[in-house]
């Protein structure tokens, strides 16, 4: 169900979560191979589970908690690169900082106005049923 506002705000989530992850850089590339994969699959994790919200629109309270625990992935991927920006050595080879650390937040505010969104969709819902 496209034609509901909660279903744009998750795919645009989900595309910035999994487009823009590939596209802009993190700054963790050169770090190693501890945070990078993990980043990586955590974001297209988080994008994947987006669109899957989308699709199951007629149970949404199972819509409001998956959409909870994506804010939670993404609130763990946002202190991953937070805890991997503070660690970089101040060489000028690995010390480079991009600017696709910021894709969590953004995902995390889109992620916020949906669920905002179900939770009235719910509501209005429950209105209607107590009117019958």
């Amino acid at each position: 169900m496209i034609q509901r506002i909660q279903s744009v705000y998750l795919l645009i989530a989900g595309l910035i979560s999994a487009g823009l992850s590939n596209i802009l850089p993190t700054g963790h590339d050169s770090i190693g191979n501890f945070g990078t994969p993990f980043l990586y699959e955590g974001m297209l994790l988080s994008g994947l589970l987006s669109f899957l919200i989308i699709f199951i629109f007629k149970n949404r309270k199972l819509q409001f908690v998956l959409g909870r625990v994506n804010i939670l992935l993404n609130l763990i991927l946002l202190g991953v690169f937070v805890y991997l920006s503070l660690t970089l050595p101040g060489e000028a080879l690995v010390s480079e900082k991009g600017i696709g650390q910021f894709i969590p937040i953004i995902t995390i505010v889109l992620l916020v106005l949906a669920n905002k969104a179900i939770k009235k969709d719910e509501q209005l819902v429950k209105s209607v049923d107590r009117l019958r």
